[in-house]
């Protein structure tokens, strides 16, 4: 059963390229005739194949002009060719846009086209015949003078013939088919530089997602950690100091304000308009007095030395060293509590660095993206991780090690490929 469903896929596929065929056909039954005089290849069965040599090299030209074809063949071939699923998934779905791409498609166009015109002629022509095959025994024997059949009426010839036709049908079919489909891999896979354009797509969507996430774990996941800490501070002396419970609250709804406009900016980053530039601006070290003041509110005892060349740091190094810094912030906040932080920002003339400190309970070792401990850390996330890929991409460096009881965060970017 599965055999005969193979065989009649396959006989579909090539009746769709004898049915392609046809308008290639036509244009070469009008062409022949300009070039040869008295010829009607409608008529002149001879000149019936010198149209479909010709309709072959059209075919190839339109292939070649029309990219999408590549894309429409892949997809007859998956659907009908019965190739097994790991072959068929290896057919390209996108139009093929280099020239390389193209010759492949019209090789596999004009082969599909040549058995689709054989196997749609046969078709059209056996089945009839072996129909009047099958009915000579019982047909009137004058009649097969008027066919131009000899007289077979007495014997089984003319049935065996009829069947001989049909299988001749279905082996051209199930040939045809068979070439077809050990082909589709190489005519109408993806080629080296098909490969390569898919790999980089799936490395800048990767990186796309990759950015979004580290914007959302450093700028909504900060919001989130300092109202937290803020929202349990006041909780715990709701009773005690009404006025400290409002001075959390204030700082609540200025953190989760800011929040919202943070997570705007990093949709902004993603959605960006036709000139290039994102729909919110991001922020930068120029806006880190805002960011201090939260963080402090917080309960974090903030100690800054921000050097004033920020200002004139290129954005990019600028907005970077901004989730830096905010990064570190959360991690103080979520991992050591209210503690006294030290910053420190100095802007030289090749590279910025960002240093900050704080006191830490447990021995923890950073380095450029390895994380070792000496036992689990509670609340451990992608923050440190984060930190590392901004400053690599900018081609600085992150470190962080807490030891002796003191974490430190360092982490230092190039100015010059910035800019």
């Amino acid at each position: 059963m599965r055999g005969a469903r193979l065989l009649l896929g396959r006989w579909v596929h090539l009746i769709l390229g004898g049915a392609l065929l046809t308008p290639f056909f036509l244009l070469a039954t009008i062409l022949i005739p300009l070039v040869f005089d008295e010829v009607n290849p409608f008529n002149d069965f001879p000149w019936q194949f010198a149209a479909f040599a010709v309709a072959l090299p059209l075919a190839a030209l339109g292939a070649l002009l029309f990219p999408l074809l590549r894309t429409l063949e892949a997809a007859a071939a998956r659907s009908l060719c019965g190739l097994p699923a790991d072959v068929a998934a290896e057919l390209a779905e996108e139009p093929a846009d280099s020239w390389a791409a193209r010759r492949r498609t019209a090789l596999w166009f004009v082969a599909h086209l040549t058995a689709g015109g054989i196997v749609s002629g046969m078709t059209l022509a056996a089945p009839p015949a072996a129909v009047a095959l099958l009915l000579l025994p019982v047909a009137d024997p004058l009649r097969h003078e008027e066919l131009g059949w000899p007289n077979l009426a007495g014997g089984l010839l003319g049935p065996l013939t009829g069947i001989g036709l049909l299988a001749l049908v279905a082996g051209t079919t199930w040939v045809g088919g068979r070439l077809l489909a050990r082909g589709a891999p190489a005519l109408l896979g993806r080629t080296p530089a098909d490969r390569l354009a898919a790999a980089e797509r799936r490395a800048a969507d990767l990186a796309s997602r990759n950015r979004l996430a580290r914007e959302l774990h450093d700028s909504v996941g900060h919001a989130l950690s300092a109202v937290t800490l803020q929202a349990g501070a006041a909780r715990r002396v709701l009773d005690r100091d009404p006025e400290f419970v409002r001075q959390a609250l204030t700082a609540i709804e200025e953190t989760t304000r800011d929040a919202v406009a943070e997570l705007d900016t990093v949709l902004g980053l993603l959605r960006e308009d036709g000139d290039g530039r994102s729909t919110a601006p991001a922020p930068t070290l120029d806006g880190l007095d805002g960011l201090l003041a939260r963080t402090r509110a917080a309960g974090l005892r903030i100690t800054a030395d921000i050097d004033d060349g920020c200002g004139r740091l290129p954005p990019l190094v600028s907005r970077e060293a901004y989730r830096m810094v905010q990064e570190g912030l959360s991690n103080a906040l979520r991992h050591a509590g209210a503690v006294p932080v030290g910053l420190r920002i100095t802007v030289g003339a090749e590279e910025l660095t960002i240093t900050m400190e704080n006191p830490v309970k447990e021995a923890v070792t950073y380095v450029e993206g390895d994380v070792a401990t000496g036992r689990a850390r509670p609340g451990g996330g992608r923050g440190l991780p984060g930190i590392a890929e901004r400053a690599r991409l900018l081609g600085g460096e992150a470190r962080a090690t807490g030891r002796d009881g003191v974490w430190r965060l360092t982490v230092r970017l190039p100015l010059g490929a910035a800019r």
